[in-house]
């Protein structure tokens, strides 16, 4: 037929079939042209099935699930038609028993993993809400949250806190059936903020001003421009922060209204105790949290295995009191202090630290006598005089002391000039530990105090004695003589990682001493307040609108979501440092700054310990580790070793721009370790003229010709350009980067 031509014939999908083109069965009967339709029902182990969709009535949503028939077939084929379907059975009983128990194991209230954090990394909360509802309260309160950030919603807060850090201002009450059920937002009852236009007047105008006192940098401007997480560049960030401190003096390049790139304020006038704003009522939902058939703490993950933490005890936070109405110069609750920890024979590591505060920081050495108008800031090194498991002996501090004045990289620094503004001081870990209230009565029952990231150190024995170890030095320098000041091969005693005393290269690092370091910092700020620094690290600008930012901070890991402690602010016996204290406690003293990180996110309190950026206090990082390479800052650091070994191609930079090419704009640079590399090969000697030369002497003269231009290096790094530009003006050769000459 003419149909039969033009139009193929149909099989209903199946390939067998007879002449007129219908499916052909061995028997008649229809199950068999069922099964033979649904054969790939029964081979494949899904199904797919659909469902309707709520509020579509043309389309179904189609999911797939096990197919029945191919796990009962498997099983038969494999222990056969009896034991078959009872293994099925007793394998889906076992696999929901084993859902139900995990789910009362860690899907519990206290006893879930912590989602916010990648498989491998445990909560490690201690703290019920209640109590992380008082830290807020507390810090706040206190002015430690100069912000207008919010305050997560997991802390749960049904109440509007009043933050005297914040200027007052008019808020538009909503209806309570239009607010969230937590609230969110501080309100702000202090001074109006005037934003300071910086620049240097002539004919002053070759350097740039120094801060006004009592400025403030407000962080929320700062994360606008810098924050890493919103693809803001190094560079960038550091042309704000240069331009908006003044730092650019005589060098301005019209850029047009910079309005917004002001950065630094002055608190002025009085606060305003009272705003125009309704009665905050709770919404109802709010207050399920603290009905009794609810749990308060439901949505918090709790370390698991350790029971809540006692009701947290904390005194009235101190009053918050603006610059303009202090009644001292000095704020006894925010001291101006710089702390750095110190292990082993004292180097051009915290020599040139030390030289970078005496260059860059306000402490009054262009005057006969301080200004009674200006707080001095204060450097405090920290030195641990053995090896970090070593308890001093009772004469420790007199050793200390004589061996700072025999040491030509220390002994400048106890001249009576610097006396007021760098003092040495004795680390004694029992007695910085015992004077921790949060902590005096419980540190002694941990098995090691030395614990990074979660991999402890243990000390199994006390180490050699003082007898011992001088016994070795001697043994050493017998050595070191016989071979006529050739490097010999450690000791057994040397190279165990307890004796250790410093690192002095890559294969002997001193890691006790750095993992105690983790530690100190968090000690010595929470005890007498402060901002830490590592000893790694370079001053390179005024700090005055950072202390005068009431809140706790240190800076981002590079790319990562998490802290660096290199640069550390805490408030004194604040709320804030209670809970790290009593949270480290909890996870066995751990204090590496990834471990820190882990604290505040489980606790929702990141905002109270800000992550500024590395911008700031390492801006080289980013490029080190290959990113925002298409718009690198001034210097380009493709690694950390560039800064003591400059690459030829660009080692015409440091000769030429100077210290005002290094990084200008930010606070502070972080070499990162590099314990073993001189700053200056050449000229590895303190250089500070003829008033230091008696103490320098033995270094200088085991060069033959160390003032001839000849044997010097003909291109510079970059660290021998900053170590020769803070020598001079020791020296009296150049004033300081504000234009201010030392006066003896």
């Amino acid at each position: 037929m003419a149909a039969s031509v033009y139009f193929p014939q149909r099989t209903n999908g199946l390939t067998q079939t007879n002449g007129n083109g219908l499916p052909v069965y061995s028997g008649s009967s229809a199950v068999h042209e069922k099964r033979a339709r649904h054969k790939h029902s029964q081979s494949s182990w899904l199904l797919p099935i659909t469902l309707p969709i709520p509020g579509v009535r043309t389309r179904r949503l189609r999911l797939m699930a096990p197919n029945p028939l191919r796990l009962l077939q498997a099983s038969i084929s494999r222990f056969g038609r009896t034991w078959g379907p009872i293994v099925l059975v007793f394998s889906l009983v076992a696999t929901a028993y084993a859902v139900f128990a995990l789910h009362n194991t860690f899907a519990t209230e206290g006893k879930t993993w912590s989602t916010p954090f990648p498989l491998g990394e445990p909560p490690t909360l201690v703290f019920r809400r209640e109590d992380l509802q008082r830290i807020w309260e507390w810090e706040v309160a206190a002015g430690h949250y100069p912000s207008s950030q919010k305050i997560p919603e997991q802390i749960g807060l049904t109440k509007q806190l009043v933050n005297p850090a914040l200027p007052a201002h008019r808020i538009n009450s909503l209806p309570s059936r239009f607010r969230t059920p937590t609230v969110i937002h501080t309100l702000g009852t202090g001074s109006s903020r005037v934003y300071l236009d910086i620049q240097s007047t002539p004919p002053d105008v070759a350097y740039p001003p120094r801060p006004v006192q009592g400025s403030i940098a407000d962080m929320d401007i700062v994360m606008r421009h810098c924050d890493f997480s919103d693809n803001k560049y190094v560079r960038d960030c550091l042309e704000v922060l240069r331009l908006g401190g003044g730092l650019d003096a005589g060098k301005r390049v019209r850029r047009g209204k910079m309005d917004n790139w002001k950065y630094i304020y002055v608190e002025n006038g009085e606060g305003e105790n009272s705003t125009e704003s309704g009665p905050f009522v709770v919404p109802a939902a709010a207050l399920k949290t603290q009905s009794d058939t609810v749990d308060a703490n439901n949505g918090l993950y709790k370390k698991h295995g350790v029971d809540w933490e006692a009701s947290l005890r904390l005194p009235s936070p101190p009053p918050y009191i603006s610059h303009i109405h202090l009644p001292t110069v000095c704020d006894d609750e925010n001291p101006r202090v710089f702390h750095m920890f110190w292990t082993g024979p004292f180097t051009d590591k915290p020599y040139l630290a030390l030289l970078s505060f005496l260059f860059t920081q306000n402490i009054g050495l262009h005057l006969e006598r301080p200004d009674p108008n200006i707080c001095r800031p204060q450097f405090w090194l920290w030195i641990n005089p053995g090896p970090a498991a070593a308890v001093p002996n009772p004469s420790a501090l007199s050793d200390m002391f004589d061996q700072l004045k025999n040491n030509p990289w220390a002994s400048p620094f106890l001249h009576p000039r610097f006396k007021d503004v760098i003092q040495f001081k004795l680390w004694n870990t029992t007695d910085q530990l015992d004077n921790i209230d949060e902590i005096k009565d419980e540190w002694r029952s941990l098995g090691s105090l030395f614990n990074s990231g979660g991999w402890v150190e243990n000390v199994p024995a006390p180490i050699e004695s003082k007898a011992d170890k001088n016994a070795t030095k001697i043994a050493t320098d017998a050595a070191e003589e016989a071979t006529d000041g050739e490097e010999v091969a450690p000791t057994s005693t040397e190279d165990d990682k307890l004796n250790r005393v410093g690192s002095k290269s890559p294969s002997s690092y001193d890691r006790l001493s750095v993992i105690l370091s983790d530690m100190a910092r968090f000690i010595l700020t929470h005890r007498y307040g402060g901002i830490y620094l590592d000893a790694d690290t370079l001053f390179l600008r005024d700090w005055e609108e950072i202390w005068g930012w009431r809140g706790a901070f240190a800076y981002r890991w590079s790319r990562l979501e998490r802290y660096n402690t290199a640069v550390l602010k805490l408030n004194k016996r604040s709320a804030l440092g209670s809970f790290l204290f009593r949270t480290a406690l909890k996870n066995g003293m751990d204090f590496h700054p990834m471990t820190v990180a882990r604290y505040t996110k489980d606790a929702h309190l990141e905002g109270l310990l800000l992550r500024l950026p590395d911008a700031l206090f390492d801006s080289a990082w980013l490029n080190t580790e290959q990113f925002q390479i298409d718009r690198p800052p001034q210097p380009f650091f493709t690694s950390f070793g560039d800064f003591f070994e400059t690459p030829v191609l660009d080692s015409a930079a440091p000769q030429a721009l100077g210290f005002d090419g290094f990084f200008k704009g930010a606070y502070s640079y972080h070499f990162h370790n590099f314990w073993w590399q001189p700053f200056d090969p050449s000229r590895n000697y303190p250089d500070l003229g003829q008033r230091f030369e008696q103490g320098d002497s033995p270094l200088r003269h085991n060069r033959a010709h160390p003032d001839l231009v000849s044997e010097d290096k003909r291109d510079l790094d970059w660290s021998t350009v900053l170590k020769r530009t803070f020598e001079s003006y020791i020296r009296g050769e150049r004033p300081n980067m504000y234009g201010e000459w030392l006066r003896w």
